[in-house]
């Protein structure tokens, strides 16, 4: 996972946090686990029981989603992280207010571009159960093609009703339905006046929309914020759904929106190809399925009554898929700090809570790092014990202690979390500041290297300039996907490297990828647009384009029908007509990982402070073979660098303070590696070296 930023004390961190105190003593055991299941991460202050139940529930309903759409292993094409609170308290000061106060129900839902969040409240039974609709969205987006509302409104409705034990998965019950007695604090029961209405009263009427207007009916799913789910549209779309699944015509389904997406077939006329039967008579067959669930009639009645149970009976039950014990489920200590960054975090995307979870962020990154003080501690303590005779060795050596004192504050988590707040606002150079100092940190989190890779591709796109530090790039992009395999933007941004570097058929490979991952997102078709363009395959661009300039999202719409501009002057002249579009050509390359190279460049004169001039010589990127590493000046090194026929030697001061990547620490031992440097030239042929990357 991930880390974090600044302000001074730790009472104002409390203060500010009001969620967390730091524990009194540094050995005392944290509260706080990271919970690893096949397919989630679970952060939680409860028991290990209760982590692992939540991380077992997710993988249940999981499951029972896929045997519902007949799909063997569904599409996680976004890392999900499900924050769950003991106390209710915590709980209710990160989720969203409605009408000023927090949400009465026990679980929210909390999207990111760069990863998801489900948070739940361990102090209410069952807490998961308040998120399906959520979840079953979020399955459909990552494992369904775009179709009509319906289909999606219908199949999360019908997915709400789940229910997950060790023994068998309940579904069907009307996930809408609530009894009209609620039960006070001393237990009396009490009738609500005028309760909102449930799906099976609403179908109960004896009006219902027609199936070619339920069908056609316009209704936005890409967003998770969705008023009431009380209405007719739900409950027809949620009864059509049930009969669909039921009755075992998904597949028919499927014929039916290839024939009206794809093929332009009017609504009624596919119902018939597909169905076999005319949409008067589906619509008959759909009433009819309603009527005989008996079991729907019989909860309604029930809710009716004092003193019924609050959950209502399935309509439908098979046996649970996944047992505890066929899943493997892991559980470690989590520090507190990084526990309090993850929940700044969340607390940070909830607008409800943006400015306290900034706040939050910002102590937890400039709080004291025990680990960084310690070794701080140990270098003065070095630097002290220095006694040399030589003026000029003393003040090299107190130069070095120095350097080895240097350390950045706060939470690594916390860092990485205001980069990307920085990075969704383009404030370029917080981003880039803010990554250097969770690299510094914890130089081994991926998170840090996707998070470049989006700022490089998003500082181009503003620029309408090449990407810079492209080869890197891509590299850091492969680590990425090594470390999460179907994490769909890092495909999608690799496309765009290959685009630009030229290579259109591993752009294809990866553009197809990240599609097939996330069937549903535009910005990837129109990238796959991009590389049939580049590719000059025009009648499969246009096809694309077409559609996309019609599309709902405004700057889609509008980069389509900038780019069949573009194209048409490119076809008619054989070059691009319009100015504004980055060049395909690639600039000369900056350093890798740009921008941690920067940040130690930076960190170094820090350190150096005013006990040298400012060095102005410019930083050149170099890549070739190491061949040699003379260290007989410990702790300084001079390393031989050779590509051909061009020699280097780059010599660091201290090879212990050298940024490294690809590598945790320096070994004098390195030989015949290929290696990518930064360094400040000295002459032709040397230079003092600022970082290395080793492959």
């Amino acid at each position: 996972m991930a880390r974090s930023q600044r302000i001074p004390a730790l009472l104002l961190l409390a203060a500010c946090c009001q969620l967390f105190v730091f524990p009194g003593n540094a050995a005392e055991k944290s509260p706080w686990s990271e919970v690893h299941s096949q397919h989630f991460t679970v952060i939680t202050d409860g028991s290990d029981k209760e982590g692992r139940e939540v991380a077992l529930r997710f993988e249940q309903m999981r499951s029972a989603f896929a045997t519902l759409l007949m799909k063997e292993r569904p599409n996680d094409p976004v890392p999900l992280t499900i924050l769950a609170f003991r106390n209710d308290k915590d709980y209710y000061r990160c989720a969203p207010l409605q009408q000023g106060r927090p949400t009465s129900v026990p679980g929210f839902f909390v999207p990111g571009s760069d990863q998801n969040f489900f948070v739940l409240n361990l102090f209410e039974p069952e807490p998961w159960r308040a998120v399906t609709h959520q979840f079953a969205h979020l399955l459909v987006n990552y494992n369904y093609p775009p179709v009509e509302g319906w289909f999606d409104e219908g199949l999360a409705e019908y997915f709400s009703s789940v229910r997950v034990d060790n023994k068998q998965i309940e579904i069907g019950g009307d996930p809408e339905l609530q009894s009209i007695y609620k039960e006070d604090l001393l237990g009396n029961q009490n009738e609500v006046r005028n309760p909102p209405k449930s799906l099976t009263e609403l179908l109960g009427a004896q009006v219902w929309l027609s199936v070619p207007d339920l069908f056609t009916m316009k209704h936005d799913t890409s967003g998770y914020a969705e008023g009431t789910h009380r209405t007719l549209f739900y409950a027809q779309s949620w009864i059509t759904m049930h009969y669909l699944i039921h009755e075992k015509k998904l597949p028919e389904t499927g014929t039916y929106f290839g024939l009206v997406e794809n093929q332009h077939v009017p609504v009624e006329e596919a119902i018939q190809k597909a169905y076999g039967m005319s949409a008067a008579e589906f619509d008959k067959a759909v009433k009819d399925y309603f009527h005989s669930l008996t079991p729907l009639f019989v909860a309604l009645d029930s809710s009716k009554q004092a003193g019924t149970q609050q959950n209502p009976p399935p309509v439908y039950t098979f046996p649970e898929t996944v047992k505890p014990d066929d899943n493997v489920i892991t559980v470690k200590p989590i520090a507190v700090s990084d526990a309090m960054a993850i929940a700044a975090d969340v607390k940070v995307r909830v607008p409800d809570h943006h400015d306290a979870g900034l706040q939050e962020l910002q102590a937890l990154a400039s709080a004291p790092n025990p680990a960084a003080a310690k070794a701080a501690a140990s270098a003065e303590a070095d630097k002290n014990s220095v006694k040399s005779a030589n003026s000029e060795k003393r003040e090299q050596e107190e130069e070095n202690a120095e350097k080895k004192s240097f350390y950045v504050p706060g939470d690594e988590i916390a860092h990485r979390a205001l980069a990307w707040q920085h990075l969704e606002h383009g404030a370029w150079d917080a981003a880039a500041e803010e990554l250097g100092n969770a690299a510094s940190l914890d130089p081994r989190d991926m998170w840090i290297r996707y998070y470049s890779c989006v700022m490089k591709y998003r500082m181009a796109m503003t620029s309408k300039k090449t990407i810079q530090g492209l080869p890197n790039m891509m590299q850091d992009l492969r680590a990425v996907l090594e470390w999460y395999p179907e994490f769909a933007d890092a495909y999608d941004l690799l496309a765009v490297a290959r685009t630009e570097g030229g290579g259109a058929t591993a752009a294809l490979q990866a553009e197809r990828a990240a599609m097939q991952l996330s069937p549903r997102d535009q910005q990837y078709v129109y990238h796959l647009a991009e590389i049939y363009v580049e590719d000059k395959k025009w009648d499969a661009a246009h096809t694309l384009l077409d559609r996309l300039k019609a599309n709902s999202n405004p700057q889609i719409a509008g980069e389509a029908r900038e780019e069949l501009v573009r194209i048409a002057d490119e076809q008619k002249y054989g070059v691009a007509g319009s100015a504004s579009s980055p060049s395909k050509q690639i600039s000369k390359q900056s350093s890798p990982f740009d921008v941690l190279e920067e940040d130690a460049a930076k960190r170094t004169a820090s350190v150096q402070g005013s006990r040298t001039t400012a060095d102005n010589r410019p930083a050149k990127f170099f890549q070739g073979r190491l061949v040699g590493i003379d260290c007989s000046q410990s702790p300084a090194a001079v390393l031989t660098v050779t590509a051909n026929g061009v020699v280097l030697k780059l010599r660091t001061p201290n090879y212990k303070s050298l940024l490294l990547i690809g590598a945790d620490s320096f070994s004098c031992e390195w030989n015949d590696r290929s290696v990518s440097v930064n360094y400040k030239p000295g002459g032709l042929s040397d230079g003092d070296l600022l970082s290395v990357e080793v492959r």
